[in-house]
């Protein structure tokens, strides 16, 4: 998610249907899914075929299989039964055992104690909750029926295991939070005993009520609970928060306004949930309770007196500037995912000279120019923390905001020393490239193209059509980074001869005639460069810029197709360049890659590749494209014939004894 690069995608033939989520086998780095109920695949990353892949067929339905780190998988079935992957494996049309009568599973779980699994899951009767644990290498299992209670039925689950006890956490319809003690060590013979709940936590707080929906728990003192906050004549808000347990406080809450789907998971010190179409990370960081920093009187506190319900947002409602900053020991850190960008948010906590960060930028705001620019540079002689680069971000933001409604405030040279000397990311300060776009900075929009992990496909679409569509006369006057370009394209005269590096060696007549063609074509059509040094650096740092080509293809279908073929014309020369060299590379500072070459000429084609072929200006082009790249898949297939001959030469070198002398005659045939 930090590339927002799809790595793999497989997929069921139709009319199957995956039943149960898809895990990740953490001893094989293996996938593990189950289709129709009964059907089980196992696949690598490698593997690019799900219907070729591993394929097992049980002999009875699956609810839900679970990963555990270093005791591999565990199947349980919904019947009841559990079984590791391994012993299923073995025989899958083995009989599974019924477990469970006429209950449907409602949460299941699974742990590792003393390196054995053990699998937790509730169920539900006519009204009535169960609870079972097994233990499927012990072959031991107990159930369990939790204590009802009046007007109240448990919506939600999690659990931990701690001293060999496990603790069950209950999400009730009444709006409170139950807890349930169970020992792992119990007699087989002891009959099915009544578990009793109590009472851990009460969801309300100064007249607001939450209506959970689904809870973690974040260590033994704090849980975050999903839900909606109902206050007294307000609409209900839906909103993510975090309880300490031990003193019975809310310590934080983050209000979630496109809504969620009402599910929360927690992995590795991360929240997962989804808000609107976008997935939210939370990384979070849990400190030891005090009643202290429960009530906020920490002396060390940055922010006394801060109500219970702390603001998330630090700027103006942007949700792309977020920060979990409470005033309790609970230190949060998000990180939000728009778009299927990453979205590199931190944590925002104290500001230089004992400022909150909110004080920093409201001074700020209306500062005086001279008196902002010398209070930044301050701030940013400051050592490089999380905290800084997310009140830079902001800062960036309220000086994007300045330059527009004052057209003549421009600190074009403040910016880029930011952008240069600060990790700042896209998300925050998302109104530069906006406001750089607006101002036609080349420079700063390269510069950011080059820096920022997280630019939108829509933002570098459009500063791809500004790069293509601006006036040659106009870049010239531009200063740009011409260290990507300055290496291969002569600066003063663009006509340099091209050299080739491919040595025909033994090949047949046919072949030969290929690399001809080959050398003919990249000696005609790239002895110049198609656009000048200016133009091919900014061009450089978008095939540098990280993309998700789901969501670029669209955009790149709006491209005018004449700026489609220039652009296509300088990929194509650069292809050909990159492939003069034995190792396929431009030399230079940030020069683009075969791989991105190659990808961004696949995508401009697989967006116009109609328009194309009718345009009669892109004919020869095309033509050209055809002929190197069937030169060069002639040219690599008989590589590869003598690759076994390579790698036997590779092995006897490792074989030979380094301190002899010796004459060898090797015969390739």
């Amino acid at each position: 998610i930090s590339d927002q690069k799809p790595l793999g995608c497989w997929s069921v033939k139709h009319g199957q249907v995956l039943t149960c989520p898809v895990v990740c086998n953490f001893e094989t780095h293996e996938y593990i899914a189950v289709h129709d109920d009964r059907v089980l695949r196992i696949w690598k990353n490698e593997d690019i075929n799900l219907d070729k892949a591993f394929k097992a067929t049980l002999s009875a339905d699956v609810h839900r299989i679970h990963s555990l780190p270093h005791s591999g998988p565990v199947v349980l079935f919904k019947a009841g039964a559990v079984r590791t992957l391994d012993v299923l494996l073995e025989a899958p049309q083995q009989e599974i055992e019924n477990v469970i009568s006429d209950e449907a599973i409602r949460w299941s779980e699974a742990f590792t104690e003393s390196q054995q699994p053990v699998v937790i899951f509730t169920t539900e009767k006519d009204g009535d909750f169960f609870v079972y644990i097994q233990k499927p290498k012990q072959e031991s299992a107990h159930k369990y029926k939790l204590e009802p209670q009046e007007l109240s039925q448990p919506l939600s689950f999690t659990a931990y295991l701690q001293n060999q006890t496990v603790t069950l956490l209950c999400l009730c319809s009444n709006d409170s939070v139950y807890k349930v003690l169970i020992p792992l060590q119990q007699d087989p013979e002891e009959e099915e005993q009544t578990l009793p709940k109590s009472l851990l936590l009460d969801l309300s707080v100064s007249g607001s009520v939450l209506k959970g929906t689904s809870l973690v728990v974040v260590d033994k003192d704090h849980v975050a609970v999903l839900g909606s906050l109902a206050a007294r004549g307000k609409e209900p808000k839906e909103c993510l928060t975090i309880w300490n347990t031990k003193f019975q406080t809310l310590q934080t809450s983050k209000e979630l306004p496109l809504g969620t789907s009402g599910q929360l998971w927690c992995y590795e010190e991360k929240f997962f949930l989804t808000h609107g179409k976008v997935l939210t990370v939370i990384m979070y960081k849990c400190e030891t309770s005090s009643l202290a920093a429960a009530v906020g009187k920490l002396k060390d506190s940055q922010t006394p007196g801060v109500p219970s319900f702390v603001n998330w947002n630090t700027l103006e409602d942007e949700e792309l500037v977020v920060s979990f900053q409470s005033q309790e020991s609970l230190a949060l850190k998000a990180e939000s995912r728009m778009n299927l960008r990453s979205r590199r948010s931190k944590a925002a906590k104290a500001q230089p000279d004992n400022l909150s960060r909110e004080q920093l930028l409201l001074n700020l705001k209306n500062a005086p120019t001279n008196v902002l620019e010398s209070d930044l540079r301050k701030l940013m002689s400051k050592a490089k923390t999380p905290d800084l680069q997310a009140t830079i971000g902001s800062v960036v933001t309220v000086l994007a905001n300045r330059s527009k409604t004052n057209p003549r405030y421009y600190p074009q040279s403040f910016l880029l020393q930011l952008v240069e000397t600060q990790a700042l990311s896209y998300s925050l300060c998302p109104d530069l490239m906006a406001l750089a776009l607006e101002r036609r900075d080349m420079y700063l929009l390269q510069i950011c193209l080059q820096r920022f992990p997280d630019i939108p496909e829509e933002i570098t679409y459009t500063c791809l059509k500004t790069f293509l569509s601006i006036s040659e006369a106009y870049l010239q006057r531009t200063d740009v980074d011409l260290d990507s370009v300055i290496c291969y394209i002569d600066v003063k005269c663009r006509k340099k001869k091209v050299k080739t590096e491919i040595m025909e060696n033994g090949f047949n007549e046919e072949l030969d005639q290929h690399m001809c063609d080959m050398q003919t074509h990249s000696k005609s059509d790239s002895e110049s460069c198609p656009v000048g040094p200016q133009r091919a650096a900014l061009l450089n740092a978008i095939l540098h810029s990280a993309y998700s080509e789901t969501f670029l293809l669209p955009h790149l279908k709006n491209l005018p197709a004449q700026q489609v073929i220039l652009f296509l014309r300088y990929l194509y020369y650069l292809y050909v360049k990159c492939s003069e060299k034995v190792n396929t590379t431009l030399p230079g500072v940030r020069s683009p890659t075969i791989n991105q070459i190659m990808d961004w000429m696949c995508l401009l084609l697989d967006a116009h590749f109609t328009v194309m072929v009718i345009l009669p200006e892109a004919k020869e082009l095309l033509s050209n494209l055809h002929k190197f790249v069937r030169a060069q898949v002639r040219f690599y297939s008989e590589l590869n014939k003598i690759e076994g001959s390579l790698r036997e030469l590779q092995r006897l070198n490792h074989l030979r004894n380094s301190q002899s002398y010796s004459i060898e005659v090797l015969e390739i045939i």
